[in-house]
């Protein structure tokens, strides 16, 4: 039976999720079609890009992303109490950024937004909706779908019709979710080392790294979009140190479990080397809608009105560890 996403994701307030969004009928969104031979690399530029962009735009802050050649993965924060703060010519400015208007007139955005700003309620349903995780996915797969289509030269689906999304409940799941999405082309076998493992954010926060070598001691903060006070206590060089050995002990050839020497990360989150491989693990298969510690999902399913969630005997065997 299906779950509302309203019970996870509630509408007025703060929250961080990993999300997935899979293309139908092994349909490929970026890579190379074995089939055909077919290169579509390119759609990877475009799925980043239009990151970039709604980040900028919605209540968001973006930590993280993996681009892969039928899927995508975006870990984010999503903010719907920021969008109460701005004001009703940055709701409309943004909303206008997000839907350009084409065709005649189409350039006239000042006219565009001083009508949006004279009804007071469709700005309030702007302002919900710039505030919304399922319109910020929306808004991320409508656009690729349709560049896609008229490249394929097809009409219909490109997307699952649900993007699956799971809620981070306390800051080791925020974590875990983290590298195991920055891990992504290094466990499908395309990347031996982080540096190489294009289109996915640890490429991105090593490049600012290297650009900028004293954010090495801040807090982990977004790539993109609202810049929040830290709500994660492991700096940028702790963080990307924690991914490194992590993916080393995935590497074939390997054990697959974390060497000896674990990163200082693990002590502060407070977790066992043993504890962090198998709760990196987990996220793409033991737990469902939410990833937390055992009471952190006892709460939430008791939040829903449900006696249990998928994961909270795995959450408490973890603990034992």
């Amino acid at each position: 039976m299906t779950t509302a996403r309203a019970l996870f994701v509630p509408a007025d307030s703060a929250g961080f999720y990993h999300c997935v969004s899979r293309c139908v009928r092994r349909a490929f969104l970026c890579g190379e079609d074995r089939y055909t031979g077919q290169s579509f690399e390119h759609r990877k530029d475009w799925l980043e890009q239009r990151l970039t962009e709604l980040a900028s735009i919605f209540a968001v802050a973006l930590y993280g992303f993996a681009v892969m050649s039928n899927h995508v993965h975006v870990v984010l924060q999503v903010d719907p109490i920021a969008a109460t703060h701005w004001t009703d010519a940055e709701v409309a400015r943004r909303w206008c950024r997000l839907f350009p208007r084409r065709g005649p007139g189409g350039h006239d955005e000042a006219a565009r937004i001083d009508h949006l700003q004279a009804n007071p309620e469709r700005l309030l349903v702007l302002r919900a909706r710039l505030g919304n995780l399922s319109w910020f996915m929306r808004c991320l797969s409508e656009p690729i779908a349709r560049r896609a289509n008229i490249e394929d030269h097809c009409t219909g689906r490109f997307w699952e019709g649900r993007f699956k999304c799971q809620v981070l409940l306390d800051e080791p799941a925020v974590i875990a979710a983290l590298a195991y999405v920055d891990l992504n082309p290094v466990r499908a076998g395309l990347a031996d080392r982080l540096e190489h493992s294009r289109h996915t954010s640890i490429v991105r926060r090593l490049v600012e790294l290297d650009a900028q070598p004293v954010q090495a001691g801040s807090k982990l903060q977004p790539l993109l979009g609202l810049s929040p006070s830290p709500v994660l206590s492991i700096t940028t060089a702790q963080y990307i140190e924690l991914v490194d050995c992590t993916g080393r002990q995935w590497h074939p050839g390997k054990r697959g479990v974390i060497a000896i020497d674990a990163p200082a990360a693990l002590a502060r989150l407070g977790l066992s080397a043993d504890r962090w491989n198998l709760q990196v693990r987990a996220v793409g298969s033991t737990y469902w809608r939410a990833i937390g510690d055992s009471q952190a999902l006892i709460d939430k399913a008791t939040a829903i009105g449900q006696r249990w969630l998928k994961g909270v005997r795995f959450a408490i065997a973890l603990e034992l560890i």
